[in-house]
Protein backbone atom coordinates (compact mmCIF):
# COMPACT_ATOMS: atom_id res chain seq x y z
CA UNK A 1 0.00 0.00 0.00
CA UNK A 2 1.55 3.74 -1.12
CA UNK A 3 2.16 5.64 1.87
CA UNK A 4 1.16 9.17 1.93
CA UNK A 5 3.41 11.61 2.63
CA UNK A 6 2.75 13.45 6.15
CA UNK A 7 2.68 17.40 6.06
CA UNK A 8 5.49 17.06 8.30
CA UNK A 9 7.54 15.18 5.58
CA UNK A 10 6.16 17.33 2.73
CA UNK A 11 7.84 20.20 4.71
CA UNK A 12 11.03 18.78 5.38
CA UNK A 13 11.44 17.80 1.92
CA UNK A 14 10.85 21.41 0.75
CA UNK A 15 13.25 22.45 3.24
CA UNK A 16 16.39 20.61 2.23
CA UNK A 17 15.88 21.31 -1.52
CA UNK A 18 16.06 25.27 0.00
CA UNK A 19 19.04 24.02 1.60
CA UNK A 20 20.16 22.61 -1.48
CA UNK A 21 19.62 25.43 -3.50
CA UNK A 22 20.86 27.70 -1.42
CA UNK A 23 23.74 26.38 -1.05
CA UNK A 24 24.84 27.68 -4.59
CA UNK A 25 24.67 30.94 -2.96
CA UNK A 26 27.15 29.64 -0.60
CA UNK A 27 29.38 28.50 -2.58
CA UNK A 28 29.52 31.41 -4.70
CA UNK A 29 30.19 33.83 -1.26
CA UNK A 30 33.07 30.90 -0.27
CA UNK A 31 34.93 31.04 -3.43
CA UNK A 32 35.52 35.03 -2.82
CA UNK A 33 37.28 33.76 0.89
CA UNK A 34 38.95 29.92 -1.25
CA UNK A 35 40.06 28.91 -4.28
CA UNK A 36 37.83 26.30 -5.70
CA UNK A 37 39.56 23.44 -4.89
CA UNK A 38 40.70 24.28 -1.56
CA UNK A 39 37.09 25.29 -0.75
CA UNK A 40 36.61 21.69 -1.53
CA UNK A 41 38.87 19.53 0.42
CA UNK A 42 38.39 22.20 3.29
CA UNK A 43 34.05 20.88 2.70
CA UNK A 44 34.56 17.52 3.16
CA UNK A 45 36.76 17.88 5.46
CA UNK A 46 34.86 19.65 7.83
CA UNK A 47 31.66 16.82 6.94
CA UNK A 48 33.79 14.09 7.52
CA UNK A 49 35.28 15.24 11.18
CA UNK A 50 34.12 14.56 13.76
CA UNK A 51 31.06 12.87 12.31
CA UNK A 52 32.79 10.09 11.00
CA UNK A 53 33.56 9.01 14.82
CA UNK A 54 29.53 9.28 15.07
CA UNK A 55 27.98 7.20 12.09
CA UNK A 56 29.72 3.53 12.69
CA UNK A 57 31.59 1.14 10.15
CA UNK A 58 31.23 1.71 6.75
CA UNK A 59 28.15 -0.43 5.49
CA UNK A 60 29.25 -0.99 2.02
CA UNK A 61 33.04 -2.04 0.33
CA UNK A 62 35.89 0.21 0.67
CA UNK A 63 36.29 0.01 -3.21
CA UNK A 64 32.75 1.55 -3.46
CA UNK A 65 33.13 4.37 -0.64
CA UNK A 66 37.18 5.07 -2.91
CA UNK A 67 35.20 5.01 -6.30
CA UNK A 68 32.36 7.25 -5.31
CA UNK A 69 34.62 9.42 -3.16
CA UNK A 70 37.08 10.53 -6.25
CA UNK A 71 33.93 10.34 -8.52
CA UNK A 72 31.73 12.83 -6.91
CA UNK A 73 34.01 14.47 -4.67
CA UNK A 74 37.05 15.46 -6.16
CA UNK A 75 36.01 15.04 -10.22
CA UNK A 76 32.12 16.63 -9.86
CA UNK A 77 32.98 19.18 -7.14
CA UNK A 78 36.19 20.03 -8.15
CA UNK A 79 34.98 20.91 -11.75
CA UNK A 80 31.70 22.74 -10.29
CA UNK A 81 33.52 24.63 -7.69
CA UNK A 82 36.14 25.91 -10.17
CA UNK A 83 33.26 26.46 -13.25
CA UNK A 84 31.94 28.60 -10.87
CA UNK A 85 34.72 30.30 -9.90
CA UNK A 86 35.49 30.86 -13.41
CA UNK A 87 32.29 33.07 -13.80
CA UNK A 88 29.30 29.80 -14.32
CA UNK A 89 26.60 31.90 -11.90
CA UNK A 90 25.37 30.27 -8.74
CA UNK A 91 21.18 30.05 -10.22
CA UNK A 92 22.65 28.92 -13.37
CA UNK A 93 25.02 26.58 -12.19
CA UNK A 94 21.94 24.67 -9.65
CA UNK A 95 19.64 24.65 -12.54
CA UNK A 96 22.23 23.06 -15.12
CA UNK A 97 23.61 20.16 -12.71
CA UNK A 98 19.95 18.78 -12.68
CA UNK A 99 21.08 17.70 -16.13
CA UNK A 100 22.41 14.93 -14.21
CA UNK A 101 19.41 13.23 -14.46
CA UNK A 102 20.52 12.56 -18.12
CA UNK A 103 23.81 11.42 -17.79
CA UNK A 104 22.55 9.29 -14.86
CA UNK A 105 19.89 7.66 -17.39
CA UNK A 106 22.87 7.46 -20.27
CA UNK A 107 25.35 5.80 -17.61
CA UNK A 108 22.54 3.31 -16.20
CA UNK A 109 21.73 1.85 -19.48
CA UNK A 110 25.46 1.22 -20.49
CA UNK A 111 26.23 -0.17 -17.21
CA UNK A 112 23.83 -1.58 -15.57
CA UNK A 113 21.32 -2.00 -19.09
CA UNK A 114 18.47 -0.10 -17.26
CA UNK A 115 16.56 0.61 -20.80
CA UNK A 116 14.50 3.71 -20.75
CA UNK A 117 11.30 4.06 -22.19
CA UNK A 118 9.65 6.69 -24.68
CA UNK A 119 8.71 9.09 -21.84
CA UNK A 120 12.14 8.98 -20.68
CA UNK A 121 14.23 9.20 -23.66
CA UNK A 122 11.39 12.29 -24.60
CA UNK A 123 12.61 14.10 -21.36
CA UNK A 124 16.36 13.27 -21.75
CA UNK A 125 15.81 15.25 -25.58
CA UNK A 126 13.78 18.35 -23.62
CA UNK A 127 16.88 18.87 -20.90
CA UNK A 128 19.42 18.54 -23.58
CA UNK A 129 17.13 21.05 -25.30
CA UNK A 130 17.36 22.99 -22.19
CA UNK A 131 21.44 22.93 -21.67
CA UNK A 132 21.49 23.81 -25.49
CA UNK A 133 19.14 26.87 -24.24
CA UNK A 134 21.13 27.92 -21.38
CA UNK A 135 24.57 27.87 -23.18
CA UNK A 136 23.19 29.70 -26.09
CA UNK A 137 22.13 32.42 -22.72
CA UNK A 138 25.51 31.98 -21.02
CA UNK A 139 27.62 32.16 -24.29
CA UNK A 140 25.80 35.29 -24.64
CA UNK A 141 26.87 37.10 -21.20
CA UNK A 142 29.02 35.18 -19.39
CA UNK A 143 32.40 32.76 -19.97
CA UNK A 144 31.35 29.91 -21.32
CA UNK A 145 34.34 28.07 -20.00
CA UNK A 146 32.69 28.13 -16.29
CA UNK A 147 29.86 26.45 -17.78
CA UNK A 148 30.82 23.61 -19.83
CA UNK A 149 32.91 22.79 -16.34
CA UNK A 150 29.89 22.54 -14.82
CA UNK A 151 27.73 20.17 -17.48
CA UNK A 152 30.64 18.20 -16.86
CA UNK A 153 30.32 18.36 -13.46
CA UNK A 154 27.03 16.86 -13.66
CA UNK A 155 28.45 14.14 -16.22
CA UNK A 156 30.36 12.46 -13.46
CA UNK A 157 27.45 13.15 -10.83
CA UNK A 158 25.63 10.80 -13.23
CA UNK A 159 28.47 8.03 -12.83
CA UNK A 160 28.79 8.81 -9.12
CA UNK A 161 24.96 7.87 -9.01
CA UNK A 162 25.19 4.60 -11.35
CA UNK A 163 28.35 3.47 -9.14
CA UNK A 164 26.10 4.54 -5.60
CA UNK A 165 23.65 2.27 -7.41
CA UNK A 166 25.86 -0.89 -7.13
CA UNK A 167 27.32 0.12 -3.92
CA UNK A 168 23.24 -0.19 -2.33
CA UNK A 169 24.34 1.71 0.82
CA UNK A 170 21.58 0.72 3.48
CA UNK A 171 22.02 4.38 5.11
CA UNK A 172 22.78 7.33 2.70
CA UNK A 173 24.44 9.35 5.87
CA UNK A 174 26.70 6.70 6.89
CA UNK A 175 28.13 6.53 3.14
CA UNK A 176 27.99 10.01 2.68
CA UNK A 177 30.30 10.73 5.74
CA UNK A 178 32.85 7.90 4.68
CA UNK A 179 32.68 9.11 0.78
CA UNK A 180 33.87 12.90 2.75
CA UNK A 181 37.19 10.86 3.85
CA UNK A 182 38.60 10.24 0.21
CA UNK A 183 38.18 13.49 -1.79
CA UNK A 184 40.32 15.23 0.96
CA UNK A 185 43.69 14.42 0.28
CA UNK A 186 43.24 14.49 -3.38
CA UNK A 187 42.04 17.80 -3.60
CA UNK A 188 44.62 19.17 -1.66
CA UNK A 189 47.37 17.77 -3.38
CA UNK A 190 45.52 18.95 -6.60
CA UNK A 191 45.14 22.80 -4.92
CA UNK A 192 48.60 23.13 -4.25
CA UNK A 193 49.48 21.95 -7.42
CA UNK A 194 47.44 23.91 -9.24
CA UNK A 195 46.10 26.56 -7.25
CA UNK A 196 49.58 27.01 -5.63
CA UNK A 197 50.99 26.98 -1.84
CA UNK A 198 51.05 30.61 -1.60
CA UNK A 199 47.18 31.20 -2.68
CA UNK A 200 46.08 28.50 -0.29
CA UNK A 201 48.25 29.85 2.71
CA UNK A 202 46.94 33.46 1.74
CA UNK A 203 43.58 32.27 2.03
CA UNK A 204 43.83 30.05 5.55
CA UNK A 205 45.57 32.97 7.03
CA UNK A 206 42.61 35.21 5.75
CA UNK A 207 40.36 32.69 7.11
CA UNK A 208 37.54 35.10 9.10
CA UNK A 209 34.21 34.05 10.59
CA UNK A 210 32.69 34.36 7.16
CA UNK A 211 34.52 31.73 5.59
CA UNK A 212 34.26 29.65 8.59
CA UNK A 213 30.16 29.96 8.06
CA UNK A 214 30.65 28.90 4.62
CA UNK A 215 32.58 25.68 5.18
CA UNK A 216 30.24 24.43 7.89
CA UNK A 217 26.96 25.25 6.04
CA UNK A 218 28.17 23.25 2.69
CA UNK A 219 29.55 20.49 5.12
CA UNK A 220 26.94 20.47 7.98
CA UNK A 221 23.98 22.04 6.55
CA UNK A 222 24.38 20.52 3.17
CA UNK A 223 26.04 17.50 3.46
CA UNK A 224 24.88 16.29 7.49
CA UNK A 225 21.39 17.49 7.54
CA UNK A 226 20.88 17.43 4.11
CA UNK A 227 21.61 13.60 3.62
CA UNK A 228 20.19 12.48 6.57
CA UNK A 229 16.90 13.97 6.25
CA UNK A 230 16.88 12.81 2.65
CA UNK A 231 17.38 9.36 3.84
CA UNK A 232 15.15 9.40 6.35
CA UNK A 233 12.30 10.26 3.47
CA UNK A 234 13.59 7.74 1.86
CA UNK A 235 13.48 4.87 4.37
CA UNK A 236 10.07 6.22 4.92
CA UNK A 237 8.53 6.57 1.48
CA UNK A 238 9.08 5.37 -2.20
CA UNK A 239 11.97 7.31 -3.41
CA UNK A 240 9.08 8.19 -6.47
CA UNK A 241 7.07 10.41 -4.05
CA UNK A 242 10.63 12.09 -2.99
CA UNK A 243 12.54 12.56 -5.58
CA UNK A 244 10.22 14.79 -7.37
CA UNK A 245 11.43 17.38 -4.20
CA UNK A 246 14.49 17.57 -5.87
CA UNK A 247 13.14 19.44 -8.47
CA UNK A 248 12.85 22.75 -6.32
CA UNK A 249 16.57 22.67 -5.92
CA UNK A 250 17.02 25.13 -8.78
CA UNK A 251 13.60 27.20 -8.20
CA UNK A 252 15.28 27.82 -4.43
CA UNK A 253 18.77 28.51 -6.77
CA UNK A 254 17.87 30.63 -9.16
CA UNK A 255 15.68 32.82 -6.38
CA UNK A 256 18.19 33.14 -3.98
CA UNK A 257 20.62 34.17 -6.84
CA UNK A 258 18.57 36.84 -7.46
CA UNK A 259 17.49 37.65 -4.10
CA UNK A 260 20.97 37.67 -2.47
CA UNK A 261 23.59 38.27 -5.46
CA UNK A 262 21.17 40.01 -7.89
CA UNK A 263 21.84 37.45 -10.51
CA UNK A 264 19.46 38.69 -13.73
CA UNK A 265 16.98 35.59 -14.97
CA UNK A 266 16.14 36.71 -18.74
CA UNK A 267 13.45 35.14 -20.86
CA UNK A 268 16.44 32.72 -22.36
CA UNK A 269 17.26 31.69 -18.52
CA UNK A 270 13.60 30.78 -18.05
CA UNK A 271 12.87 28.78 -21.16
CA UNK A 272 16.17 27.32 -20.27
CA UNK A 273 14.52 26.87 -16.85
CA UNK A 274 10.78 25.28 -18.18
CA UNK A 275 12.74 22.98 -20.74
CA UNK A 276 15.26 21.31 -18.09
CA UNK A 277 13.02 21.20 -15.23
CA UNK A 278 10.19 19.92 -17.34
CA UNK A 279 12.68 17.32 -19.06
CA UNK A 280 14.79 16.37 -15.83
CA UNK A 281 11.08 15.79 -14.40
CA UNK A 282 10.06 13.05 -17.46
CA UNK A 283 13.47 11.99 -17.24
CA UNK A 284 12.92 10.61 -13.98
CA UNK A 285 9.15 9.31 -14.34
CA UNK A 286 9.17 5.89 -12.84
CA UNK A 287 7.62 3.45 -16.06
CA UNK A 288 8.08 0.37 -17.58
CA UNK A 289 11.33 -0.07 -19.18
CA UNK A 290 13.53 -3.57 -20.11
CA UNK A 291 16.02 -4.75 -19.47
CA UNK A 292 18.96 -6.77 -20.17
CA UNK A 293 18.90 -10.10 -19.40
CA UNK A 294 20.00 -11.05 -15.76
CA UNK A 295 19.56 -7.99 -14.45
CA UNK A 296 17.09 -6.76 -11.92
CA UNK A 297 14.25 -3.98 -12.52
CA UNK A 298 15.66 -0.87 -10.57
CA UNK A 299 13.53 2.28 -9.85
CA UNK A 300 15.25 5.77 -12.12
CA UNK A 301 18.30 6.97 -10.46
CA UNK A 302 17.34 9.93 -9.15
CA UNK A 303 19.53 12.32 -6.67
CA UNK A 304 20.17 16.42 -5.65
CA UNK A 305 22.89 16.27 -4.24
CA UNK A 306 25.01 19.56 -4.61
Amino acid sequence: MLRVMRPAHIALAALVAAVWGVNFVVIEVGLDHFPPLLFSALRFLAAALPAVFFVGRPKVAWKWIVAVGLVLGVAKFGLLFTGMDLGAPAGLSSLVLQVQAVFTAVFAFAALGERPGRVRVAGMAVALAGIAVAAVDEGASGPLSGFLLVVAAAACWGVSNVLTRKAAPPDALNFMVWVSTVPVLPLLGLSLLLEGADRDLAALRSLDWTGVGVVLYVAWVTTIFGFGAWGLLLRRHPASSVAPFSLLVPVFGMSSAYLFLGEPVGPLRWCAAALLVGGVALTSLPGRRRARPGTQRREPLTSART
